[in-house]
Order: C-alpha cells, then structure tokens, then sequence
C-alpha cells in the first residue's frame, strides 16, 4: 500500500505531464491515490485541474470519485482504477469517446471499455444530476403511490438525484424493480 491512499499525504505532481507519467508507471499495480489538484489560476503546488487530470485517468481505465476541500489553493481528489462492473456515466463516456479520437486511450482503458460494451454498461451510462429524469418504471409506481410521488416533488434536485442515482444505475430490471420498491416505500415513510 502506498502512503497516497491516505487523504492526509496525498500525492503532489507539478502538472499533468507528471500525472500521465506516474499513471504510466503505476496503473495496474495501485489501488488508487489522492491527488491533489489546484484551484483555477494555480500553478504551484501544482498546475494540475480537475478536468486534466480526469481526463489522463480515464485513458488509464481509472476513474475519479470522493473530493475534498484542502486549502484556498488546491483540493484532493480520490482516483482508483475502474472496478469491473462499476457504471459509467455519460459524461465519461464522452469524454472518453473523444480521447479515443484523439488516440489517447491506454491498452487498460480500451479493455474497460471492451468490458463495458460487451455487458452492457456502456450503453446504461446514467446522466448527470442536470439531466436526469424518472425512469418510467418509477413514474409507473408513482401512479400506483401519489403520496411517494409527492414526497419526491417536494425533494430538492440534488435530493431528487440521490434518489434516482441507484435506479439510473441498476443493473439490470430485477434489480431497478428492488430499488424501486424501496425508494417507493421510503418516500412514504417521509
């Protein structure tokens, strides 16, 4: 394990090109690492933005997740290689269908993708909070539940979102059915 791992040492590279280096030496054989990234306009301790450094991850079949504020400078931000049947979201997969114009992608990359499309979850990829709607399965059983359906409606969009993420992500309709059934009876217990 190395000391990355731990949000209070994350790992600090000068700018992307260190980024891609160390992704380079390190993609298939590290479990993840906190990277620290900078603000707009800074340039030290690193140069590296979000947007950057998501994209080098992605063209090593790794992925971002949890962030967390650090300074008035920089921030963190977790990154793991892709686990093999997490979803895609359909911000990445465009991002990634551009970097694999731009030939960008690395060998683990198109193998998660390959993985991807082969089962499925390349083409479920799930929207963004701004995009999302109900699938129609939940606007089924809001009709057979009016109180759930008001319990939602009253949800702020972020809340709203967090309610609809495991059903956007479901694997399968056995499993969005089950989600479905328990976001319906939590929002009557509201």
């Amino acid at each position: 394990m190395n000391e990355q791992t731990n949000p209070a040492n994350p790992l600090v590279l000068a700018d992307v090109e260190h980024w891609r280096k160390w992704l380079d030496g390190n993609e298939n054989s590290s479990d993840g690492v906190w990277l620290m990234l900078a603000k707009k306009g800074v340039t030290s301790p690193t140069s590296i933005t979000y947007q950057s450094a998501l994209e080098e991850a992605l063209c090593s079949g790794w992925i971002d997740g949890q962030r967390r504020g650090l300074d008035e400078r920089t921030f963190i931000q977790r990154f793991t290689p892709r686990r093999a049947r997490s979803a895609w979201s359909q911000r990445n997969v465009a991002i990634v269908e551009r970097l694999a114009t731009e030939q960008r992608l690395r060998r683990r990359s198109v193998a998660e993708i390959d993985r991807a499309k082969a089962d499925g979850r390349w083409h479920r990829a799930y929207p963004g909070q701004s995009s999302a709607k109900p699938p129609a399965a939940l606007t089924a059983a809001f009709d057979a539940a009016p109180e759930a359906r008001s319990a939602f409606s009253a949800l702020s969009r972020a809340e709203q979102y967090s309610v609809l993420h495991p059903l956007l992500t479901a694997p399968n309709d056995d499993a969005l059915d089950k989600r479905i059934q328990r976001v319906i009876e939590r929002l009557i217990e509201r």
